[in-house]
């Protein structure tokens, strides 16, 4: 929302009383609960939190520094909204939707000044309009009424607002628009042009919430393979400083097969959305070799923007998401991190004076978590078109305590677990997610999937590296207090085959060209040659072959080198094959 929106709204405004860092209290402001309003003498953009008699409290998106009492309060009237249209793929913006690069326009600086504000969508660029009904038809609200190609990868569905009441068509022409101007005329006189708002707090309606049932497949194997999640499913990524949440989450930022991306990095640090900024509009699209950019919104705040602004990005993103879901789009929102939004919550509900919840948090903390991650799902649209939000959320507990509010709060809603471990990232150990303490709860309804698309016996190939790595839990405690040795040979040789999945399959580089992406094809060729090694080692060693002898052979090592094999299908299928004969020469 802009200040151009609000100049013919009815406004009645107070004055500062009191400020307390981002928390303004304005008295004698005619204000509703949520409503924007703009706050001293430089206009910064505010929200209203609380009202108590005659006190309105504010929480100001923007440095305070320099307000004072006296100062004017406007009252837009109109909750916090997002401009949605045309324009917002290969967009950055901050969290209250402001692009990024109009503001460093405005201001002919990278530093903003306070009070510069911008619509989130250029008002003014013209898009060629190609209707899909015509005069007769009747539309009803959510119906596409036309397209629009906003990016080479991305055709815009122009929809009916779901707010209006529809119609029959009176007029629907193609043309060369800008986004306020009408494109479809309906006879009770409601004009439908390429601009909706949307306010931010509020879900965007659906006729259904489905169960999904098909993976958002991220082309990582620990995640594809063990934890899938869902497309419309929900998943938490908590982890210590330096474990790889930010890189798990650019990896499926970049090669998740959904249609729409929407990145949300909020109050990490700036180097890390700087390298997303530079990054994402370099990188090629692998499902289309498009610009990688051509599907993606960012929403860019930094830790060392205003704290309040992280409590509206993480919405901000969720409506965006929800937008281009009821066009029938799969979207996949990344939240980076939430541990720095629920930090935002607990300042400014200590400025509030709140009664504090556990370790200083409010004790709305679960409800507002809950709030955002129930906005994710598999949806059934007005339209009657099919679509999807994924919400995947990092979490940073302090010191990699998963016993912490935010962490526990957010694993009573997700459905899927990915803990990161220090301890693996210590050993270069990546994706150091821990097989051990993660699970996914989508199992069950994507095995069916995996089973049609992939191989028969998905889930019989998974529950088998499942126990092996188990096994290598339990054994390992064994060799902390006896050595490996000590095993009997048996035990010996299921550490080696759960080495090679921990080192073959369950590790991957992102930084090569060809194992930064593993499609669920090649996942399922590694399992199958790390079981085909297991079951001829078996057999060798029932035949009386010396340990050491099996694991002392020239084939197996070459599984290691599976994942960076461009013709992986040829490779594997003459590796299989050079175990066999290997290992049944030895007996």
């Amino acid at each position: 929302m802009s200040k151009a929106d609000t100049t013919d709204a009815e406004t009645d405004n107070g004055v500062i009383q009191s400020v307390s860092g981002p928390v303004v209290t304005a008295r004698d402001l005619n204000a509703r609960m949520n409503d924007v309003v703009y706050v001293g003498d430089e206009g910064l953009m505010g929200e209203v939190i609380e009202i108590e008699g005659d006190l309105t409290t504010v929480q100001v998106y923007e440095e305070t520094s320099g307000v004072g009492p006296g100062e004017p309060v406007e009252n837009t009237g109109e909750p916090l909204s997002v401009d949605l249209g045309p324009g917002m793929l290969d967009a950055i913006y901050d969290g209250v939707q402001r692009p990024l690069d109009v503001l460093e326009g405005k201001m002919g600086s990278p530093y903003l000044d306070r009070g510069v504000d911008a619509p989130g969508i250029d008002l003014e660029e013209e898009w060629e309009f190609e209707p899909e009904v015509e005069a007769g038809d009747v539309v009803e609200p959510g119906d596409i009424v036309g397209v629009v190609e906003e990016t080479v990868t991305i055709d815009h569905k122009v929809m009916v607002p779901p707010d209006y009441e529809g119609g029959e068509v009176v007029a629907a022409e193609a043309g060369s628009f800008d986004v306020t101007e009408t494109v479809v005329e309906l006879d009770n006189g409601e004009e439908v042009s390429m601009h909706q708002e949307w306010p931010v707090r509020e879900a965007r309606p659906a006729n259904d919430k489905k169960t999904p049932r098909t993976p958002l497949v991220s082309g990582q194997r620990i995640l594809d393979g063990l934890f899938p999640i869902a497309k419309g499913g929900t998943a938490a990524i908590p982890g210590p400083f330096g474990s790889g949440k930010t890189v798990t989450q650019h990896q499926l930022a970049k090669y998740a097969d959904a249609d729409i991306i929407v990145y949300v990095g909020c109050g990490e640090r700036g180097n890390e959305m700087t390298e997303v900024i530079e990054d994402f509009p370099e990188l090629e699209d692998p499902a289309n070799g498009n610009p990688l950019m051509a599907r993606t919104s960012l929403i860019a705040n930094t830790s060392n923007m205003p704290v309040a602004a992280r409590e509206s990005c993480i919405y901000t993103g969720i409506t965006i998401a929800e937008y281009y879901r009821d066009m029938g789009y799969d979207v996949a929102l990344m939240a980076d991190s939430t541990s720095r939004w629920a930090e935002a919550m607990r300042e400014i509900s200590s400025r509030l004076e709140e009664m504090p919840g556990e370790e200083g948090y409010p004790a709305y903390l679960a409800a507002r978590l809950a709030q955002f991650y129930e906005r994710a799902g598999y949806f059934e649209n007005i339209n009657g078109t099919e679509g999807s939000v994924s919400a995947i959320g990092a979490v940073s507990p302090p010191g990699g305590d998963f016993s912490e509010p935010v962490t526990q709060n957010t694993l009573r809603i997700v459905k899927t677990f990915w803990a990161l471990d220090a301890d693996l990232a210590e050993r270069r150990h990546f994706p150091s997610i821990n097989w051990n303490e993660s699970y996914s709860l989508y199992k069950d309804q994507l095995d069916p999937w995996f089973e049609d698309e992939v191989a028969d016996d998905w889930a019989e190939r998974r529950q088998w590296a499942v126990d092996v790595l188990d096994e290598e839990t339990e054994l390992q405690e064994i060799v902390q207090l006896v050595g490996k040795d000590a095993l009997p040979d048996d035990q010996q040789l299921t550490l080696e085959v759960a080495r090679y999945l921990r080192e073959a399959y369950l590790q991957q580089n992102a930084f090569h060209p060809v194992d930064t992406f593993c499609p669920p094809e090649k996942t399922y060729l590694m399992l199958t040659t790390i079981q085909k090694f297991n079951d001829e080692a078996f057999d060798a060693l029932d035949a009386g072959v010396p340990v050491e002898e099996i694991v002392d052979t020239e084939a197996a090592p070459r599984i290691n080198r599976i994942g960076v094999q461009e013709d992986y299908e040829e490779y594997v299928e003459d590796l299989k094959a050079e175990i066999t004969e290997e290992l049944r020469s030895l007996y």
